[in-house]
């Protein structure tokens, strides 16, 4: 595929995440319905229709496989290596309570490499785009990644997922891994850690064992705003241990 269709690609990731954030928002306006809690994890009514939005956009205008949170893979007719990879609100918890960190996460990938991606912070119409070779961009201004190049004056942002255990050898290993940085910040949002990499607000995001919706169009992005990240797989082949960053430290 040329980078004219890529492009093409790209606009239709725009639109169906556009259309998921008007219905997120009008969502978001009435009461939130949840559909499960259990123990740290939450799923939402609304990740569930705007799925269903987005799955249809993306369905009706491209030939790809999609794979997604709430269904899995939910077409497979293709066989050139590309998917969709659709988080359809990466921040659940946040959007239910009122934490306004949260987005409509829509990557394109080929085998295991990004190829494009599209977070859209909808509360705050921040639309953040990114082409692998051509550029990430904010509402359309060129974003980057930072230059700072060691750890004493970096901020990573890093998480827990839900079936995270929280034992003290696990706590322990964790501020091991992370006394060496600046600060730290949770976001609560995988996409929207790795948006504030890509942007140059912070240098590095890192996570074991984070599900490749959450991560795989914020991972475009970065590549496309000159960072770089490993992910090797974790607990199985839709978990990924991701390290990404501005690619300096």
């Amino acid at each position: 595929m040329d980078t004219l269709n890529l492009a093409g690609q790209l606009e239709l990731a725009v639109y169906a995440a556009k259309e998921a954030g008007k219905m997120l928002l009008k969502t978001d306006d009435a009461e939130v319905k949840i559909n499960s809690s259990i123990d740290k994890d939450i799923k939402l009514e609304a990740d569930v229709e705007s799925e269903k939005l987005i799955v249809r956009i993306l369905s009706e205008g491209s030939p790809f496989n999609i794979l997604s949170e709430e269904s899995g893979l939910v077409k497979n007719d293709n066989a050139d290596g590309y998917r969709w990879i659709v988080d359809p609100l990466d921040g659940s918890l946040n959007y239910s309570r009122d934490i306004d960190i949260y987005a409509v996460s829509i990557g394109l990938w080929k085998d295991n490499e990004p190829v494009l991606g599209v977070v859209y912070d909808f509360l705050h119409e921040r639309l953040y785009t990114g082409l692998v070779g051509d550029g990430a961009y904010l509402n359309g201004k060129k974003i980057s990644v930072s230059n700072i190049d060691n750890k004493k004056n970096s901020i990573l942002s890093t998480g827990f997922p839900v079936y995270s255990s929280f034992d003290q050898s696990n706590i322990n290993t964790f501020v091991s891994n992370v006394q060496e940085y600046k600060k730290v910040r949770l976001f609560g949002s995988a996409a929207m850690s790795l948006i504030h990499v890509a942007k140059g607000s912070i240098e590095a995001y890192t996570e074991n064992n984070i599900a490749v919706w959450d991560v795989a169009a914020g991972l475009a992005i970065l590549v496309a705003a000159g960072g770089t990240f490993t992910a090797p797989e974790g607990k199985g082949p839709l978990y990924l241990n991701v390290f990404a960053s501005n690619g300096k430290i």
